[in-house]
């Protein structure tokens, strides 16, 4: 006698195919968090968020599973699940899409519906790679962010040429952002948005500027379009 087909109810899945689906929706997923590796980019990496796109899975194919066609325990599982409040608050909201992607594999596969399941999978690691090699959506931004102070009065005037002139031989464009006084009026502190036109000229930029008489506090910060903080 098969002991695990007598403890399980008449409508349930024969617990050999329940195993397949399971295993199916481990192994898809597994797929998707590898592409969810290889296409992050930032700084803000959480490996939880990996290993809950497997968990989360398992999870809602079991539910799959145990729910089968029985509409009572359908309405069960689901008023169960209701009651669950979940605290956890994800910044980006792609990670919400994969691990959403995550949970829909596990149903697919908990309900053997594996055809779509795999083509699902396919179709979502496709469109991650091709739109991570492809770049699509990414706008260009500045290079970073340029602060210094400056003398104010026929000071600042005389020198607001050199600083122009510097700008111009190592910037491929740049934008005045914030102009504002500070210590009492006898400086001013500078902002700009710039765009150099080769990394190597960053390095160069602050120390000609740093060169300038009155010009202090000099300090470049990088803007790459890659991090997300």
């Amino acid at each position: 006698m098969d002991v695990l087909a007598t403890l399980s109810h008449g409508g349930a899945v024969e617990w050999r195919k329940a195993l397949i689906a399971l295993l199916v929706a481990f192994g898809l997923t597994q797929g998707i968090a590898g592409v969810y590796m290889l296409t992050f980019r930032g700084l803000s990496y959480s490996r939880t968020i990996v290993q809950s796109m497997a968990m989360g899975s398992i999870i809602t194919c079991t539910l799959m599973l145990a729910v089968g066609n029985n509409i009572a325990a359908g309405i069960g599982i689901a008023g169960g699940v209701s009651a669950i409040r979940f605290r956890t608050t994800m910044r980006d909201p792609r990670d919400v899409v994969f691990v959403f992607a995550s949970l829909a594999i596990g149903m697919a596969s908990g309900a053997q519906a594996y055809g779509a399941a795999i083509a699902g999978a396919g179709m979502f690691a496709g469109a991650s790679l091709l739109l991570h090699v492809t770049g699509y959506g990414s706008r260009k931004q500045p290079d970073g962010l340029l602060r210094f102070v400056a003398p104010a009065g026929q000071a600042g005037a005389d020198i607001s040429s050199a600083i122009t002139t510097i700008l111009r031989d190592h910037c491929r464009s740049f934008s005045l952002v914030t102009l504002r006084e500070a210590a009492q009026g006898t400086v001013m502190e500078h902002a700009y948005q710039i765009s150099v036109h080769h990394p190597d000229m960053r390095v160069p930029l602050v120390t000609s500027l740093q060169g300038l008489p009155g010009v202090e506090d000099v300090s470049l910060m990088l803007q790459e379009p890659t991090l997300d903080l």
